[in-house]
């Protein structure tokens, strides 16, 4: 076994990889960008380099400057990790020529997979299912509108390189062909460095389940099962689970073999993961093979009990597979979810930002967390906004959803706009409960998804004045404690007044609503006039970032946090986050004349749609902005005309700032 390990990537996976090399006695060093500098992931390990800026094409993608930290660290191998360079045959290549030790499959089972198309090509005579489609090199436009014709609406444009949702768009019919054509080439090109695309039949309602399987270079291979990821949103995962719900035995043993027969076809050593989409009827058809670790790697390990990423320390250091097919035993059920910064109500849009409070369930034997940030880190522009993969498991998939719903209860996050209410809303969904899932779970049951948070409750006000006075009255009893006399009554931490009542107002701003709250303080407690009505309150216990509350003799613990003049109350529905009223400040809101259109996040413009003084038509593509690896596209409000252009292709643009000025009418 090799001593010292290079991981070639950063956040929650580098910090996952760390832990497991450093069990087994090996010595850790990461790689990091300027804007990681601070990071967890450095911090995790024994040792690292600086690699580059914060563009990744300069730093987690520049081969070179990777292999150089290798060389200069005495690393005996590199971990490519997922994402990045992990399924590059040139990398790995790269690394092997460099005397180093790849943990990976050889260059040649990467770029036999690395193409789509040409993995369906190998992969249909080793009898593998393959969905009808178009997988040749003819990229004419016309021509492969002609290809989609015969396959029959909807068909299913997909890069052949990559992953991740990108470059992949739904086409219903032949008028939109060209346009989505051409923006899934766009979006392939700046995602990977190959605008090449297949066509495939779009199945209607269908599954999308993988099978893990592994390969040692003595002639074994071996699959781990199956999981389900079919609740996506953009054609990327959110929820992972294994086994897969409702397969049958046959079904089960059917596709793990045809994911053993591909990985055989290719000689592959390593870690993999063979794709499917499913019907309603169990019928199972290749999309791709993924030829690294995956995201949702955690459900495999724990309904198998093994860790993979020792398992791929010790293949690529010539030992045999830990385990044969027999001896891999299925136990229980898993459930994987991500947490992203990201806005469901506004498109699932990645949001940035300062993690101002960042809490998990704790580590029972039953929740597992991974990430790769902590309380306090800003969630950057640079990189993708996955800020956790959040897994639990039970003895059965009751007891693994049960579990879900009460770990996501039990996360508190505030400071940037996340998903975790959203994925909340998916496990309390009765289908989800059923185990009715499939890639249009989210577009069926949107409307039951909505976490548009309802009003704040009196309990949710009546929480954040607690927070605000508590943190007022720690405040106080510190500056008391520092003066002369610290009982004077101008120490006072109950908001005492000469001469008059012990009282205050206070205001609060959420949503463009303005909630005035008088508050009294009666000796153990304080009376508020709530939203709805008034109601004595008091603290009962309280620890960092956690308030026991009483409000009308009813007793909750509710998470907060006070930043400021803002204070965040973290509720089962979501977190509010209320801003205290200054009337020195500025009025709430924007501005109004509806004439701006701004950058919905940091970016940078990839293509301008028009020009100054342009007549269109509402919904018409205005400029596109590539943020956080994806595509987003401005559209005109209205009919009318595009008065400025702010920004040109290639700007960089922060968000908020205007991007066009248009004229409605």
């Amino acid at each position: 076994m090799f001593r010292t390990l290079l991981i070639a990537n950063r956040g929650e996976i580098a910090c996952r990889i760390a832990r497991t090399a450093h069990r087994m006695g090996m010595r850790t060093i990461a790689v990091y960008s300027e804007a990681d500098r601070d990071a967890l992931h450095v911090q995790s390990c024994d040792e690292a380099v600086c690699i580059g800026p914060a563009d990744a094409r300069e730093s987690y993608l520049k081969i070179p400057n990777i292999i150089a930290a290798a060389q200069r660290t005495g690393s005996d191998a590199v971990h490519p990790g997922y994402g990045f360079l992990s399924e590059n045959a040139a990398f790995a290549q790269a690394v092997i020529d460099a005397g180093l030790i790849w943990v990976g499959p050889p260059p040649a089972a990467i770029n036999s997979m690395g193409s789509k198309s040409g993995a369906k090509a190998i992969l249909e005579p080793a009898g593998v299912p393959m969905v009808p489609g178009y997988h040749g090199d003819n990229q004419d436009p016309d021509f492969l509108l002609s290809k989609a014709e015969e396959i029959g609406f909807p068909v299913l444009i997909k890069a052949v390189s990559g992953g991740g949702g990108r470059g992949m768009r739904i086409v219903e019919n032949a008028d939109d062909f060209v346009k989505l054509l051409e923006t899934a080439q766009r979006e392939a090109l700046g995602a990977f460095g190959d605008p090449t695309v297949l066509l495939e039949k779009y199945l209607q309602r269908p599954r999308h389940v993988e099978v893990q399987v592994f390969a040692d270079s003595h002639g074994q291979v071996v699959h781990l099962f199956e999981r389900d990821c079919s609740i996506q949103r953009r054609h990327q995962k959110v929820i992972e689970e294994a086994p897969a719900p409702g397969l049958s035995n046959q079904t089960s043993a059917a596709i793990g073999q045809a994911a053993v027969n591909a990985a055989s076809a290719i000689d592959y050593v390593g870690a993999g993961t063979c794709e499917f989409l499913m019907d309603a009827d169990q019928n199972f058809y290749f999309i791709e093979m993924n030829t690294r670790l995956q995201v949702e790697h955690p459900v495999t390990e724990w309904i198998t009990d093994t860790d993979l990423v020792e398992w791929q320390l010790r293949v690529a250091a010539g030992e045999p597979l830990p385990l044969s097919q027999a001896d891999i035993r299925l136990h229980g059920h898993a459930i994987e979810v991500r947490l992203y910064a990201e806005d469901p109500s506004r498109g699932f849009l990645p949001q940035t930002g300062k993690l101002e409070v960042l809490k998990f369930p704790e580590h029972d034997g039953f929740v597992r967390v991974d990430t790769g940030v902590v309380q306090g880190d800003v969630v950057s522009p640079h990189y993708d906004p996955m800020i956790a993969k959040l897994v639990v498991r039970g003895e059965n998939r009751a007891q693994a959803v049960a579990r879900l719903r009460s770990a996501l209860a039990d996360t508190q996050i505030a400071g940037v706009t996340t998903n975790r209410a959203f994925l909340h809303a998916v496990a309390r969904h009765p289908s989800f409960a059923d185990g009715d899932v499939h890639t249009h779970f989210i577009e069926q049951h949107g409307a039951d998804l909505n976490v548009t948070l309802p009003n704040p409750s009196d309990e949710v006000v009546a929480a954040a004045v607690l927070a605000l006075l508590d943190q007022r009255r720690a405040e106080a009893e510190t500056r008391a404690a520092r003066t002369a006399d610290p009982y004077s009554p101008w120490n006072s931490t109950q908001g005492w007044r000469l001469n008059e009542r012990i009282h205050e107002t206070v205001e609060l701003d959420w949503d463009e609503q303005r909630y005035t709250i008088e508050v009294a303080y009666n000796g153990s407690e304080y009376h508020m006039t709530l939203p709805t009505s008034p109601a004595n309150t008091r603290v009962v216990h309280r620890e960092p970032g956690r308030l026991g509350v009483e409000i009308a003799g009813r007793r909750f613990n509710v998470g907060v946090h006070v930043e400021g003049s803002a204070i965040s109350v973290m509720a089962r529905r979501g977190t509010y986050r209320f801003a205290v009223h200054d009337p020195g400040t500025a009025a709430m809101g924007q501005d109004a004349s509806g004439g701006k259109l701004t950058a919905p996040m940091p970016g940078k413009v990839t293509k301008v749609h028009v020009e100054v003084g342009a007549k269109v038509k509402k919904g018409a593509a205005l400029l596109t902005l590539e943020a956080m690896k994806m595509e987003h596209t401005i559209t005109a409000p209205a009919d009318g005309a595009v008065s400025t252009l702010r920004f040109g292709e290639g700007d960089q643009v922060d968000e908020g700032v205007e991007l066009v000025a248009f004229e409605a009418g």
